[in-house]
């Protein structure tokens, strides 16, 4: 029986490989799975407002809440408006691409669907770990030592979008450490630091005003927060002899309102409404410490819009997939790539939906 092959360059395979690739990368993508969404109510919120319009810069606002005394008896409310105050950020979209061979004629021993399926297996898996690499390091403030990370140690950021360091007000760190250079040994991630935690967020404007307030996530009428640690900070929480009854952490995240939502899928358990989850892919250190020796790792706690992402093109169809023929129609190279940004919130130089916790960490061997 005859074979259907669609030659390379038809405008039939770009659309279909497109779309196929952008629906495995998502469905890959470890912040696109839990956390992104369009709403205010949203982790990461995607941006729209560049995709069909020409330009690369989206900027978008925060509401500041309303300070001051409320005028009193039969004083005069005339004239003592306040003003609404506003505070502005943006996010910049640029194109990034892939490209992979399958070789020359001779060297291709499968059909070209084959190696379309293939190559689009690859670029997915290589682009949903990209991207999420990108967004851990673009949220902890710091490329880290990751030995995995695609990128260089010396990588400052996509589009123009700024790697920000966590500003004073949005670090803590365990134990008794007040820095990088007090963590020691001791100052692991335990239930007590997750409880110091949830605390903190909920304190910071009561304690400094001109802070910002992570604003959690609302589910089925409850607050939550949710907290992505190292594997490491999480080995050292489950065999904490203090952590108290861990089956108990797991059983309340299982029992929670909105247990259902993707936030939850996955989570390690739940503290006081702060969702836990662990990811290889938090950024760690080595240089902590004294001696600057000491490994850490930063965890990172979200509320709502903790990060902006915006696209380039409209759609679902999000990356783009190219076909070539060169050398005289001999070799195939197929390149894949998207326009977007990426960047965590932060509103007159102070971070708005993130908290960064350090902690020490110590690789299990």
């Amino acid at each position: 029986m005859a074979q259907t092959v669609i030659p390379v360059g038809d405008p039939r395979a770009v659309r279909r490989w497109s779309s196929l690739l952008s629906a495995e990368m998502l469905s890959q993508q470890y912040f696109a799975k839990k956390f992104v969404g369009t709403g205010d109510n949203s982790i990461i919120q995607e941006k729209k407002e560049v995709e069909n319009d020409a330009g690369d810069i989206v900027s978008f606002d925060l509401s500041a809440q309303l300070r001051g005394t409320p005028v009193t008896g039969d004083n005069k409310a005339l004239g003592a408006d306040e003003n609404l105050r506003f505070l502005t950020d943006e996010i910049r979209v640029d194109q990034l691409r892939k490209p992979v061979s399958s070789g020359g004629r001779m060297t291709r021993k499968r059909t070209l669907h084959n190696l379309r399926t293939v190559a689009r297996d690859r670029l997915s898996e290589y682009w949903a770990e990209w991207k999420d690499q990108m967004m851990f390091i673009y949220l902890s403030g710091s490329r880290g030592i990751n030995q995995d990370f695609y990128e260089a140690l010396t990588y400052a950021g996509h589009a123009g979008n700024p790697i920000q360091a966590p500003d004073v007000d949005h670090l803590m760190y365990a134990g008794a450490a007040t820095s990088a250079a007090t963590i020691t040994t001791g100052d692991i991630m335990t239930r007590t630091v997750i409880e110091r935690l949830a605390t903190r967020v909920d304190m910071l404007r009561a304690t400094n005003p001109d802070a910002s307030n992570l604003v959690p996530v609302t589910l089925n009428g409850d607050k939550h927060y949710c907290v992505v640690m190292s594997p490491y900070q999480a080995f050292s929480m489950r065999t904490d002899a203090s952590a108290g009854n861990w089956l108990d952490i797991q059983r309340a995240a299982i029992t929670a309102e909105g247990a259902k939502n993707k936030i939850f899928m996955g989570a390690l358990g739940m503290i006081n409404g702060i969702i836990l989850h662990e990811h290889k892919s938090v950024v760690r250190f080595s240089n902590y410490g004294a001696g600057t020796n000491l490994p850490a790792a930063r965890a990172i706690c979200m509320g709502r819009q903790a990060g902006i992402v915006a696209y380039g093109t409209p759609g679902n169809s999000r990356m783009q997939w190219e076909e070539e023929l060169t050398d005289f129609k001999n070799h195939v190279s197929i390149c894949c790539g998207s326009i977007f940004g990426f960047k965590k919130t932060r509103f007159g130089g102070r971070d708005f939906g993130v908290m960064s916790v350090d902690t020490y960490a110590l690789p299990v061997v």
